[in-house]
């Protein structure tokens, strides 16, 4: 004959603490763990909004316990929290990587939209015949190489004048 598990309803609090109905008094989320490696069922709810919060508050205790290592979930015999908390944790992984993919996407995005922007508004100048600052810039460049040609072959600027001195009268 087996014995069924216990069933330990906890309340969370506003002030984040969790109070245990069945043994009347407050627990941390250690003791929780504790309590599912025993192989009690847990059920986490807010005592304002009845909201279930029990895979919340397993995700809270796995990324706790993996934060130490993951070889104390196993070394601790934690087969039942860490099956059921391997798809939550999986699941958790993926979640606090979105930010990052979404982060590398967008900012491909922008670089693309960015570049067909540069790129419409290149054809629109081209159309107006609106010079584009590639084109001014090569422009530039040009007038700086026939600058250094002239300055090189002695067609400078014409050399001063030496200033004429009067002549005192006699």
């Amino acid at each position: 004959m087996t014995v069924a598990p216990e069933r330990h309803l906890i309340k969370k609090y506003a002030n984040r603490k969790l109070y245990d109905t069945r043994a009347s008094r407050y627990v941390t989320l250690e003791e929780i763990a504790g309590l599912v490696r025993d192989g009690h069922h847990i059920e986490v709810v807010d005592r304002e909004t009845g909201n279930d919060l029990t895979q919340v508050i397993l995700s809270q205790i796995v990324l706790s316990e993996e934060k130490r290592g993951p070889v104390r979930l196993v070394d601790a015999g934690a087969d039942a929290i860490h099956d059921r908390g391997q798809a939550l944790l999986d699941y958790v992984r993926k979640t606090l990587n979105v930010p990052g993919d979404l982060v590398t996407q967008m900012e491909r995005r922008r670089s693309d939209l960015e570049g067909s922007i540069d790129e419409a508004i290149e054809r629109a100048l081209r159309r107006l015949r609106i010079p584009s600052r590639h084109d001014i810039d090569t422009l530039n460049r040009r007038i700086d190489q026939l600058s250094a040609q002239l300055n090189g072959a002695g067609a400078g600027p014409a050399a001063k004048r030496r200033p004429r001195t009067r002549r005192a009268a006699r």
